[in-house]
């Protein structure tokens, strides 16, 4: 005899088979270890890691004129004080201010936003929103560092970046 669910009606060994597949396909039946749970990326930002240096949230706002402005925050745990030497997009080299920012030991150097200590803009970018670019950033110590940032237009959190 068929079951019935709480609205009286009638559940197939169809439906049932569609209930255990979607389980399955959307991982719930992976419990703990499900890779959806694995996620670690929470913003629209990319993150990176080389030696000492740690990169956080970065991104690229596109500005009106086709240029588009650094987000993003850059830590270094070492001992020893390194330096952002440059940081290009798509082979675009950045402006940034100051020059060669000094990275102390943890004293975050942070690109844009109401703690901004420094910015740096990339002239001629001219990538739309949603898109990505290849952005790489040299150090004076630090091994190079190559992400995939996002794109993202000047609106909602971002509206007044490059203002």
């Amino acid at each position: 005899m068929p079951l019935k669910n709480r609205n009286n009606h009638y559940l197939t060994p169809i439906s049932g088979l569609f209930i255990a597949a979607s389980l399955l396909l959307t991982g719930c039946a992976n419990g703990a270890d499900a890779p959806t749970r694995m996620i670690k990326q929470v913003t629209d930002g990319v993150e990176a890691d080389q030696g000492t240096i740690k990169v956080r949230n970065l991104l690229l706002v596109a500005q009106a004129d086709g240029s588009a402005v650094v987000v993003g925050t850059f830590i270094n745990s070492g001992a020893q004080a390194d330096a952002i030497l440059s940081l290009t997009a798509n082979d675009i080299a950045a402006t940034i201010t100051p020059a060669k920012p000094m990275l102390e030991t943890n004293a975050p150097v942070t690109f844009s936003g109401d703690i901004a200590n420094a910015s740096a803009v990339i002239p001629g970018l001219n990538v739309e929103a949603g898109k990505r670019a290849s952005v790489t950033i040299t150090f004076a110590s630090q091994e190079v560092i190559k992400l995939d940032a996002l794109v993202v237009a000047q609106e909602g959190d971002y509206a007044n970046v490059g203002k």
